[in-house]
């Protein structure tokens, strides 16, 4: 997996591409948080994920956790639909702001 990052203003975008599992939630985890430290707002771009495990979830979870306690946004965009069918059998839907 890797992660590319591009700010505008308060805005922090991160493009993601590969799978996101086990071995590369830390990863996205750890790079979602310091998105959090450069801006407010943080844009996640899935154009390129077609995979989301359970420890992925968390990760996005604990982004989300961290934007609402921080006043900030967390936005996912260009969710492909194997990863969208997954956000709606476990109720991430309803939790995530997808695009």
């Amino acid at each position: 997996m890797t992660i590319s990052e591009t700010r505008q203003a308060d805005v922090v975008q991160l493009s993601v591409e590969g799978r996101v599992d086990t071995n590369t939630s830390p990863q996205l985890q750890k790079s979602i948080l310091q998105a959090f430290q450069k801006g407010n707002k943080v844009v996640l771009d899935l154009e390129k994920v077609d995979y989301v495990s359970s420890s992925g979830l968390r990760a996005l979870l604990i982004g989300q956790k961290t934007a609402n306690s921080k006043g900030g946004s967390m936005k996912l965009v260009h969710v492909c639909s194997a990863v969208m069918k997954v956000f709606d059998m476990t109720g991430f839907s309803k939790m995530l702001t997808i695009e």
